[in-house]
C-alpha cells in the first residue's frame, strides 16, 4: 500500500492521500475520538469568514471544512493536490480545484482569507507554501492554520510522543483504506516543529501579527496572521 517518505515528495504524498481517500473522514473521527469536529469549529471561529468574502481552503481534502466555512455566506474553494480526496468529497457542493500549494493556480491578491487544516506539514517546503498563501491573499487579509503541535504539559508530551503517536498505525489497520499511510502520518506528526517555530516560519514568509493558541493541551495549535498592507508610498497590485 502507498505511503510517502518524510522527504515529502509531492507525487508520493498525493498518491498516498489518494489511497486513504475512501473512508478518510470516518477514520479521522475514530482516530481523534471525535476531537476533529471541535478543532474544525475553532478554526471556523478564528477564521471568521463573512458573507461576500472569498476564502481559500488549502489542503482541503474531502472539503469537510470548506462547507463549514461556506455556511457563513462566504465564497469558499477547496484546493488539494490529491484528486482522490477531492473526488471523495464530490457530493459537497463547493468549488474544488486540484492545486499544488507551492504553485497555486490563482492570481495575486485573490482571497480575503486562506486557511489550512492538518495539511501544511505535508508540504515539502513550508516557507515557500506560506509565501504562496500570502501572494494570493489580499493586503490586510488573514490566514489561519490548524495543525498538530507539541503538548505543553511535559508528562503528557512524553506519553504523546512515545506511545500515542505509535498507536495510530495500529488503529489504522482496523479503520483505514490504506493503513500503511498512517505510519507516515505518525512520523510527520512527531517530526513537525513546535508552536513557536511554526510562528517563526510564518513571519519569515512575510506575514505579520502572528499569534497562536493551543487546543487540547497543545496537541493541536491554531496559528493566525495577517498579510501586511502596503505603505502609503507603495503601489497596490491589481
Amino acid at each position: 500500500m502507498s505511503r510517502a517518505g518524510l522527504d515529502k515528495n509531492p507525487r508520493e504524498v498525493a498518491e498516498m492521500f489518494d489511497g486513504v481517500a475512501k473512508g478518510y473522514d470516518r477514520t479521522n473521527s475514530v482516530m481523534t475520538l471525535g476531537f476533529d469536529r471541535r478543532w474544525r469549529e475553532w478554526s471556523r471561529r478564528v477564521l471568521d469568514a463573512r458573507p461576500g468574502e472569498k476564502v481559500l481552503d488549502l489542503a482541503a481534502g474531502t472539503a469537510v471544512s470548506t462547507v463549514e466555512y461556506a455556511a457563513s455566506g462566504a465564497w469558499c474553494v477547496a484546493a488539494d493536490f490529491s484528486v482522490g480526496m477531492l473526488a471523495s468529497g464530490a457530493h459537497r457542493r463547493v468549488p474544488k480545484v486540484a492545486a499544488d500549494a507551492l504553485r497555486l493556480p490563482f492570481k495575486d491578491n485573490s482571497f480575503d482569507a486562506v486557511t489550512v487544516s492538518f495539511g501544511i506539514r505535508n508540504f515539502n517546503d513550508t516557507v515557500v507554501a506560506l509565501r504562496e498563501m500570502a501572494r494570493v491573499t489580499k493586503p490586510g487579509g488573514r490566514m489561519v492554520i490548524c495543525e498538530v503541535s507539541t503538548p505543553v504539559f511535559k508528562p503528557f508530551r512524553i506519553v504523546y510522543m512515545r506511545y500515542l503517536l505509535k498507536l495510530l498505525p495500529l488503529i489504522a489497520k482496523f479503520v483505514s483504506s490504506n493503513p500503511a499511510a498512517y505510519s507516515y502520518l505518525s512520523e510527520s506528526m512527531a517530526s513537525w516543529p513546535d508552536q513557536r517555530t511554526l510562528g517563526e516560519y510564518i513571519s519569515q514568509a512575510g506575514w505579520e501579527d502572528v499569534a497562536w493558541f493551543n487546543l487540547t493541551g497543545g496537541m493541536v495549535a491554531l496559528h493566525r496572521a495577517t498579510k501586511p498592507k502596503p505603505k502609503a508610498d507603495e503601489p497596490t497590485e491589481a
